[in-house]
Parts: structure tokens; C-alpha cells; sequence
């Protein structure tokens, strides 16, 4: 049993861009699809594909490298709430990550959405991770 489903879709995705993985299976979720669309959307993956069957269904994420340095294009997944400390911000508070060159995941109630999003809509919510 998985306590913490974030954390284990952020760590999947952190081991095997380390041990060089182009493709990672993650168990699938609607809030682990939505942070998967955002990282593709803001260039941190090359590709996913969300595979349902009839029990969970499975996230498959093509993961991204520099072709000349072959370093990943994800230098650190951050959980920053998780289930025991919950860490919420407004609108007017969210955090810039590396003064805008990273990215702050955010639950809303609007749905998940990046940090830059958040501001544009003036929602806050739970920030989830950082990525850059």
C-alpha cells in the first residue's frame, strides 16, 4: 500500500531519469495526468500516454535528455505538501522557483495547474512539487 501516490510518481520519474530510463510505467491517477501534461507542456518530458484497462491504468513517460550532454532535462522533483504537512499558498504568495526558470506545481480548484497559471488566474492552492 502506497501512503503518499505523489511522492512515488515523483520519485519513478527522478531513479529513472537518473539511471538514464527512456521510458517510465507509473500507475495511473487523474492527478498524476495532469502533472504528467504540465511537465510535457513546460518541455520537461518528450512524450506520455495515458494506457487505461480495466483495473488503474498505467502513465507511460518518454523522459527527455540534452542530446550533446546527455544530462536529463529534469535537474530536481521537489515534494513540497505531503500527507502529514500540507502547504497552501494564495495567489499574491506563490513561490518562483529559481526566479522563474522552474516551475511550482499547484492543486487549485480550478484543477492542477503550473505556478505561472495560478498567478494569471489569481487562484492559490496546495503546492505540490517543484520541477526544474
Amino acid at each position: 500500500m502506497n501512503t503518499d501516490p505523489i511522492a512515488d510518481f515523483l520519485t519513478r520519474v527522478r531513479n529513472a531519469s537518473s539511471a538514464r530510463k527512456k521510458v517510465v510505467e507509473i500507475p495511473a491517477s487523474k492527478t498524476k495526468a495532469a502533472m504528467t501534461k504540465i511537465l510535457f507542456d513546460k518541455g520537461y518530458i518528450s512524450n506520455y500516454k495515458v494506457i487505461e484497462d480495466d483495473k488503474q491504468g498505467v502513465i507511460k513517460i518518454a523522459l527527455k535528455y540534452n542530446p550533446s550532454t546527455k544530462t536529463p532535462a529534469i535537474t530536481k522533483l521537489q515534494r513540497i505538501s505531503s500527507p502529514g504537512l500540507r502547504k497552501y499558498s494564495n495567489a499574491k504568495d506563490l513561490p518562483r522557483v529559481l526566479n522563474g526558470l522552474g516551475i511550482a506545481i499547484i492543486s487549485t480548484s480550478k484543477g492542477v495547474v503550473s505556478d505561472k497559471e495560478a498567478r494569471t488566474q489569481k487562484i492559490g492552492g496546495e503546492i505540490l512539487c517543484y520541477v526544474y
